[in-house]
């Protein structure tokens, strides 16, 4: 699968915000898929486990079998990548502009109070 079609699942993964509130429920610690299920009652099982499904094709979460129980653990390494490639890069351009725009902004401060 090429980068392009692993960050277009990532971002289809996140795009609901279901899922992007199982990632934060699995940010400390994995959780089993039954307590997932408690965490949203407006929903039945079936459905959250369709939403885990797209979790780990994203390779969002990792699924490890102990036993009856399915215990899902997040892996944070495609967000990262994703922040490595556009929000990194993007927010540094941003800061830039910003500290430019402070500098042009301060200077001409300067130069109406040495006018007046």
């Amino acid at each position: 699968m090429s980068s392009s079609d692993q960050y277009d699942r990532v971002f289809k993964a996140l795009a609901s915000g279901v899922r992007r509130q199982i990632l934060d429920d699995l940010r400390d610690q994995p959780l089993t898929t039954g307590t997932l299920c408690a965490h949203f009652p407006e929903l039945n099982r079936c459905t959250v486990m369709q939403h885990l499904d797209v979790l780990s094709k994203a390779d969002l979460i990792i699924a490890d079998r102990r036993g009856r129980e399915r215990w899902n653990h997040l892996n944070p390494l495609p967000i990262h990548a994703i922040h490595e490639r556009w929000i990194g890069p993007h927010a540094a351009k941003a800061v830039e502009r910003l500290d430019n725009l402070k500098k042009q902004l301060e200077n001409g401060a300067v130069k109406q109070a040495i006018k007046a």
